[in-house]
């Protein structure tokens, strides 16, 4: 089992659930967020809000899926990213679950 994690401008959400779809993740749960970057951060996580300072409007969208399901779903945010030209684009991480009650 694997928790995945996706995090993407609010205005993607149902391009984020299609993707979902397509990985046969078929229950997930979204909450919305406020990204903040300030202006001068470098670090791991400098390219997650794209360029630019300010505060941005996005949701967490995350499952419990199987391995097949999460790896499939980011080779699917992959090729999305890929295809578009977007300043923001759909960001996601995969984190194992070793244990669950």
């Amino acid at each position: 089992m694997k928790l995945l994690m996706v995090m993407s401008l609010k205005e993607f959400q149902q391009q984020v659930a299609k993707i979902f779809k397509q990985a046969n993740i078929k229950v997930f749960s979204a909450s919305e967020t406020t990204g903040f970057k300030e202006n001068g951060f470098e670090g791991m996580m400098e390219g997650w809000y794209a360029g630019g300072i300010g505060n941005y409007e996005s949701v967490f969208l995350f499952s419990f899926t199987a391995d097949e399901n999460a790896e499939r779903a980011m080779e699917l945010i992959k090729e999305y990213n890929n295809s578009k030209e977007c300043q923001f684009p759909i960001r996601a991480f995969i984190i194992p679950v070793e244990q669950s009650s």
